[in-house]
């Protein structure tokens, strides 16, 4: 039987280890979406490994995506406003795709907003990542806004804003 695992990310080597996951997957993924600039500097901004221990030290949760014991993507989490829990990021490599991990985390990700009591998850997806947003409403999401957000270095965020309300 195949075994889902959504492991808290509590050490530099499990940080350090999803870091590098997020430059293999967004240089794959999100190349041909938003170009090699912007990839680069979104990575060292929001995915390098500096950038994601200042956003642990500001309430962000890491967990690392396990499949059979193999690490295949990562999810990270914030308790937002409105009693919503943030999805910043849900990633999973391209070779893993396929086997239900994104409907698997996003059961776990459920279970942890009854535990905790929140009402909806809610994230941003770009505009113009089809395959994406594809999954985000076949799990139950629903586009309630849009949202142009300036990042620096000369770009935008160009994105969809997704809630799904948690029963």
């Amino acid at each position: 039987m195949e075994q889902f695992e959504a492991r808290k990310a509590e050490t530099d080597e499990q940080i350090r280890e999803i870091a590098d996951l997020a430059n293999e997957i967004w240089n794959e993924h999100f190349t041909p979406i938003i170009g090699k600039e912007q990839v680069e500097y979104m990575v060292e901004k929001f995915q390098s490994y500096p950038a994601l221990k200042e956003q642990i030290s500001e309430g962000y949760e890491y967990y690392q995506i396990l499949h059979d014991g193999e690490f295949c993507g990562y999810t990270g989490i914030h308790p937002g406003e409105d009693n919503r829990l943030f999805l910043s990021k849900l990633y999973i490599k391209k070779e893993s795709r396929g086997r239900h991990l994104a409907t698997e985390t996003f059961g776990f990700l459920k279970d942890l907003c009854r535990e905790r009591g929140y009402s909806a998850v809610w994230l941003t997806c770009n505009k113009h990542n089809d395959n994406s947003l594809g999954v985000y409403r076949h799990l139950g999401f629903e586009t309630i806004d849009t949202q142009e957000a300036d990042i620096g270095g000369g770009f935008i965020m160009d994105d969809f804003i997704m809630e799904y309300k948690v029963s």
